[in-house]
């Protein structure tokens, strides 16, 4: 029998392993084999498109679905096979799930009463909460009574109120209006890092992702393609998936020449490495903001003639789509301030110059 870690030892190791997690519905294989640590204290998300297995692995890691194969241990103890109800965790769906004919104190303290925890207690650790989420003078209202967003807080105290060590939440803030989202994805990551609990997030969506999570795990086909912070799984991808995936980018085929230079249809484009053999077909990654455009004809590396061949306008800055002067290259998307289309007056058919600097060039296989 294994003992329990000591306190030394639950600082240092994982709060949640996963190993080996399989899982199939019919000769459908929705997860494929994941293993993936959660530290302590941590906010991880899981990112992917619609059917990748993200909201099954929440599923499983949560007892509401049985994994075929693999093990999870949560802070030291094995809950592979446990049923939900015996499992630390809080959750929040994306439906809210708020009993709607229950007042929201009464909401909120649905776990507690479920606990047989005392009245007193009861009633401080609602009081506490509501005012943690911002809420608290709407102990007597009914859910019906708050908007959307109000009541995804509420389901969020109702997840906190037993003091779980995990907080599960899936898809939370997908049934908002924009603005709603922006507003509360900024209070949830701000809550969760004042009370230090360990969260999975499961999202579709990749700002949600990169503004919220300590690290992604980006999913794709029951398998994960990769695990690191937002700015490594935006700046780093290591897979085409990824780099398509989250944020826009533009992709270039090419073949490796020696010298540290690839060719792109009839032309020749500077690396930012030497180490690739000659003859390689790999895809050139550039992000839209990396590439640097030029009126004045300025000759930096990478530089290259291109028209103008749309200009969209998205508010804060313009989606600027060119077409290079050189025969077999796909066009390019850049991001350029708005104030700076305007000044160069950047219409269809306007004559430019772009740079793609060898440093932005990120080479996948």
């Amino acid at each position: 029998m294994t003992s329990a870690p000591t306190r030394g030892e639950r600082v240092n190791t994982p709060y949640l392993q996963l190993n080996g997690i399989r899982k199939s519905f019919g000769r459908f294989e929705a997860l494929k084999g994941i293993a993936l640590e959660v530290a302590r204290g941590e906010l991880m998300v899981f990112l992917g498109p619609s059917g990748c297995g993200k909201t099954t692995l929440l599923r499983i890691v949560a007892g509401l679905e049985t994994q075929d194969a693999g093990t999870i241990v949560q802070d030291g103890r094995d809950i592979s096979r446990l049923p939900a109800v015996d499992r630390d965790y809080g959750i929040v769906f994306q439906s809210y799930a708020l009993f709607p004919n229950l007042t929201i104190d009464s909401n909120v303290a649905y776990g507690l009463v479920n606990r047989r925890d005392r009245r007193e207690s009861i009633k401080g650790r609602v009081r506490e909460l509501l005012t943690l989420i911002g809420l608290p003078d709407s102990g007597l209202k009914y859910p019906s009574q708050l908007s959307g967003g109000q009541q995804q807080r509420i389901a969020l105290a109702r997840a906190l109120a037993p003091a779980p060590g995990l907080l599960l939440l899936d898809e939370p803030l997908s049934a908002l209006d924009a603005l709603e989202r922006v507003r509360l994805r900024g209070e949830i990551r701000a809550l969760q890092q004042r009370l230090g609990v360990t969260t999975i997030m499961v999202t579709h969506d990749q700002e949600e992702a990169l503004s919220m999570a300590d690290r992604i795990v980006v999913m794709n086909q029951g398998r994960i393609e990769q695990i690191g912070t937002p700015r490594e799984i935006y700046e780093l991808p290591t897979t085409p998936f990824t780099a398509d995936f989250v944020g826009k980018v533009n992709v270039l085929p090419a073949i490796v020449e020696q010298g540290g230079v690839c060719r792109v249809g009839t032309m020749s484009l500077v690396l930012g490495r030497s180490d690739l053999i000659s003859g390689t077909a790999v895809k050139l990654y550039l992000r839209p903001e990396d590439i640097a455009l030029s009126m004045n004809g300025a000759k930096a590396t990478n530089t290259l003639p291109a028209t103008v061949a749309k200009v969209e306008f998205l508010g804060a800055f313009c989606m600027v789509g060119v077409a290079l002067d050189t025969p077999g290259v796909p066009p390019l998307v850049l991001n350029v301030p708005r104030h700076a289309v305007a000044e160069a007056q950047l219409r269809p058919g306007t004559a430019v110059s772009v740079c793609l600097p060898p440093a932005a060039l990120r080479i996948l296989s």
